[in-house]
């Protein structure tokens, strides 16, 4: 059987690294306004779903992408935190346990600059699974052809999933909401779970 692993929610902490970098570039910082002098940055409320536009804001959605993907890629995705203090520990072991009976894979939604920040951030904490597969919105329906089962926190996975495809459920903040047959909270579960 082939198991992914999404990064996003799962491993990373993406979205407070993304609070904290907002907040130490555009407020802290106070970004000089040169457009629009009567716009103001600010946080709206603490980022706890992937819409950050709910969240912080921008001027636009072409500054939220040069945000992400242009600006301050590696400072987001390759120095976020990891979900939990033994994320990768659990991981790891998981994999030792699991790797002979099934194959084990590392997939995250990445575009441009933020694939080599997050091989940066599985490497720095020692990652030892063999395959990373990145995909986009565009290629999405191709992850699917790669796996059997998916452990994810993304919304959008996990309701849209093909029937013939098993998911599991990592459980945040912006995933609390969507009911699945398995769920999980901790990486560390994954080894009582039956495959």
């Amino acid at each position: 059987m082939r198991i992914a692993i999404d990064v996003n929610g799962v491993l990373r902490d993406t979205l407070t690294k993304i609070q904290q970098v907002y907040e130490r570039w555009y407020i802290d910082n106070q970004i000089k306004q040169t457009d629009d002098d009567d716009f103001q940055y600010e946080i709206i409320s603490d980022v706890t779903t992937l819409d950050l536009a709910n969240h912080l804001k921008f001027k636009d959605e072409d500054e939220i992408y040069n945000f992400l993907y242009v600006d301050h890629t590696m400072e987001i995705f390759g120095h976020s935190p990891s979900v939990e203090m033994n994320t990768f520990v659990d991981l790891n072991d998981f994999y030792f346990d699991k790797r002979d009976e099934h194959e084990i894979l590392i997939v995250s939604d990445e575009i441009a600059k933020s694939k080599p920040a997050t091989l940066f951030f599985i490497s720095k904490f020692g990652c030892q699974l063999e395959k990373v597969k990145f995909y986009s919105k565009v290629t999405m329906n191709n992850l699917w052809e790669e796996l059997d089962i998916l452990v994810t926190a993304n919304p959008e996975l996990i309701i849209n999933h093909p029937k013939d495809k098993k998911i599991i459920k990592f459980n945040t903040t912006y995933n609390t909401n969507i009911d699945c047959e398995t769920s999980i909270s901790t990486i560390k579960e994954l080894k009582e779970i039956k495959f």
